[in-house]
């Protein structure tokens, strides 16, 4: 765990239950479309099967919805902290950072190893998640934002995918929890 408990906050059931604290969401963003900019939400659904609502995934409408390869690809969680270090790269490199939203990853989380969520369950919040596997990062945010160098920089850091296990809603500010989880 990078972050902790601290007083004040609210204990979640799943920390009841002795599962660990391993950061908090800090930005939620859906896409209803390939190439359509992603909007910034407080809140959003998650539906069990198949995305997050609003989103492209969601409706089969991605990219990637139609890839000879199968993958499930219901939301996408990226660290806010891979994001800095991929844009201080950038800047190093003369290029322009990238904004969050810009990564085309649906929730960025402070404070968490999102690698430690491949093939374990998880929860944000009260919906039941289950990480499938690293993303790839590719040409698309570079060329939905009209940058360079995403794949280069977010190379290694660019998140992971994970399968919705619970419908319910995800908000800013949920925490991520699960149960044998080292970070």
């Amino acid at each position: 765990m990078t972050g902790g408990r601290t007083a004040g906050k609210a204990i979640t059931p799943a920390q009841e239950s002795g599962a660990s604290d391993m950061g908090r969401v800090v930005g939620l963003f859906v896409s209803p479309g390939i190439g359509q900019s992603m909007k910034a939400c407080a809140e959003v659904r998650a539906l069990a099967g198949r995305g997050l609502d609003g989103d492209r995934y969601a409706t089969g409408q991605g990219s990637y919805s139609q890839a000879k390869r199968q993958v499930i690809r219901h939301v996408s969680i990226i660290e806010r902290e891979a994001i800095e270090a991929a844009n201080e790269e950038l800047a190093r490199r003369g290029l322009v950072p990238f904004e969050p939203n810009e990564t085309r990853r649906n929730i960025v989380v402070e404070g968490a190893d999102v690698y430690a969520l491949l093939g374990r369950e998880f929860s944000i919040g009260d919906v039941r998640l289950r990480g499938i596997e690293p993303t790839r990062p590719c040409h698309i945010p570079s060329a939905a934002a009209n940058k360079t160098g995403f794949k280069e920089a977010y190379s290694n850091r660019g998140g992971v995918r994970a399968e919705i296990l619970s419908d319910g809603i995800i908000s800013v500010g949920d925490a991520i929890s699960g149960d044998n989880i080292s970070v």
